[in-house]
């Protein structure tokens, strides 16, 4: 509240430094940033307030403003290039740098080259800060030139080195945990590689032939003339199966015509038996 009542009353002869001290204050108390700080329509309205007055134009501090206010741009080039075009801070060296970073990192090396050019040319200030600038950069471009031409060789270098000869893989890593036993991998390489391929070779025309000739039939329907399918016939069984042991299930056998006897209990009337229709057999020792 204190700087906008400042600038709303101010009645100075330099009102970028209000707007200066405004957002300097800004970033300490918001270093990360975000909605809370503002920042990004601070910096707008600075802009819009302080546009078109050409007694900036060559100070660093209105450049920083519009500087920063281009990070929140979508295409910040074009502002560079509406500054560039104004004749607003073409004499300081922080618009060449921080124009030539962007170029430099969207990979116009040779854009961003011009750009620092003209700012040397023109002699921009501070001038030695320029010039470590111009040097860092061809540095790094070179660096990354013969970075590039290391990944892609050329096609004749490669076909005449050919193509690279396998190594035989350390054993080294092959250390077991405990009493569990490790195996190495079979790796062969050079001469033992190519008879390897040799042996498979031989091979593999046998295992063809076998293959060639199964021990079965192929049904082909599209064929008229070929083996017949063979036809299922229902056979009897030569004995029936044991039936599955169950519990207490009573063999069949037959009726017995004879009653219950009663209980003692109950005196009733005397019930006639009939007599067995066999003799029972007798011991001639028992006689």
């Amino acid at each position: 509240r204190e700087f906008e009542s400042k600038i709303r009353f101010y009645s100075g002869d330099d009102p970028l430094d209000v707007w200066d001290r405004y957002i300097k204050w800004t970033e300490q108390t918001f270093p990360q940033g975000g909605k809370e700080s503002n920042l990004p329509a601070l910096l707008e309205r600075a802009v819009k307030a302080l546009n078109e007055q050409k007694q900036y134009y060559k100070d660093p501090r209105y450049l920083n403003v519009w500087l920063k206010f281009g990070n929140y741009c979508n295409e910040p080039l074009d502002l560079y290039s509406y500054l560039h075009s104004q004749e607003i801070g073409t004499t300081l060296a922080l618009l060449y740098i921080t124009w030539a970073e962007v170029l430099e990192a969207r990979g116009s090396f040779k854009k961003a080259d011009l750009i620092l050019q003209e700012g040397l040319q023109r002699k921009a200030e501070p001038l030695d800060r320029l010039q470590s600038h111009h040097r860092q950069f061809q540095t790094r471009v070179s660096r990354q030139t013969v970075l590039g031409l290391e990944e892609t060789p050329d096609e004749e270098e490669t076909g005449l080195l050919g193509a690279v000869e396998p190594q035989r893989t350390s054993l080294a890593d092959l250390k077991g945990r405990g009493k569990k036993k490790v195996k190495a991998p079979i790796s062969r390489v050079g001469d033992a590689l190519r008879a390897t391929n040799q042996t498979r070779s031989f091979q593999t025309p046998a295992s063809q032939q076998l293959s060639s000739n199964p021990g079965f039939a192929v049904f082909d329907e599209n064929s008229a003339s070929g083996p017949e399918v063979p036809v299922l016939t229902p056979q009897p069984w030569t004995a029936p199966p044991a039936p599955r042991a169950k519990e207490n299930e009573l063999s069949a056998g037959p009726w017995n015509s004879g009653r219950r006897p009663r209980s003692s209990v109950n005196s009733g009337p005397e019930v006639s038996y009939p007599l067995p229709n066999f003799t029972p057999y007798v011991e001639e020792s028992a006689q």
